[in-house]
């Protein structure tokens, strides 16, 4: 059963022992912009999919986080979301494996499942295309010994 949270309100995850941020939760809206981020579409048509995954992900992040705690600078004081720090905690692999996990694809798991069992319009095969040629002649079957 689908759970809906009618509050939309902004949840805290764990990205690694001692560092949470409290996100926005994760809307249509909030992927339909993020889709036309301006870092998204710069992405060159060649990149590979590791390299859409991790712009795609910051410009989420930078939508997305709300504050954080257990964040500091080099010297050790905390500081505030900014997009330049946040793209810099995503560069972490740690922290970015966390957020796909924790937040990304909970999102995505509905699509997911959408679109690996979505229905064919008009019966088992009605969209379905062959791939294979049809046999030139009948098969002989083995020989009993």
């Amino acid at each position: 059963m689908l759970t809906l949270d009618l509050t939309n309100a902004p949840r805290w995850h764990d990205l690694a022992p001692g560092v949470r941020a409290q996100l926005r939760q994760l809307t249509t809206a909030l992927m339909v912009a993020t889709r036309s981020d301006p870092a998204v579409e710069a992405v060159p048509e060649e990149a590979s999919d590791e390299e859409r995954a991790v712009a795609f992900a910051k410009a989420l992040a930078r939508r997305a986080v709300l504050s954080w705690e257990g964040i500091g600078d080099a010297d050790g004081k905390p500081i505030d979301p900014s997009p330049e720090a946040i793209d810099a905690l995503l560069d972490v692999w740690p922290i970015f494996e966390a957020f796909q996990l924790t937040y990304v694809s909970k999102g995505l798991l509905l699509e997911q499942e959408k679109n690996a069992s979505a229905l064919s319009p008009n019966g088992p095969s009605a969209g379905a295309s062959d791939t294979a040629k049809p046999a030139k002649r009948r098969a002989r079957t083995a020989r009993r010994g």
